[in-house]
């Protein structure tokens, strides 16, 4: 089983950046994929980014391609999540999440670890 832990969330006004930070434990070397997804207030939780854990490219939600950017700790087990040119509508709460046999894919229902999540507000 793999724990997932988030960090790094919070208030930054429009235009901004925010870098989370999700530490993994457990099973997290077995990790197929690492990714990010965030809900909004009153919508459903959507897709934001993710990367093959031993190494690939990444992939975006078209919604943040060019401001976001997945990438994995160099000696740690951690996967961040810069985000750059931050906008109001990116404002939700975050979530970590991995998957386990499944390299590439966006689909929350192939993601089976997941963190507790952490906000992220930007305000106009």
């Amino acid at each position: 089983q793999v724990q997932l832990v988030e960090s790094g969330g919070g208030l930054v006004q429009a235009g901004g950046s925010l870098k989370l930070s999700c530490a993994a434990s457990g099973r997290a070397f077995r990790a197929a994929a690492m990714g990010w997804f965030r809900q909004a207030p009153g919508k459903e939780r959507e897709f934001v980014a993710a990367m093959p854990w031993s190494g690939g490219n990444p992939y975006y939600s078209d919604s943040v391609k060019g401001r976001f950017t997945i990438s994995r700790g160099n000696f740690k087990n951690t996967v961040y999540l810069q985000m750059n040119s931050l906008k109001p509508e990116d404002t939700a709460v975050y979530y970590c999440a991995a998957s386990l046999g499944i390299f590439y894919s966006s689909r929350e229902s192939d993601f089976t670890s997941w963190g507790q999540g952490t906000q992220v507000t930007v305000s106009s």
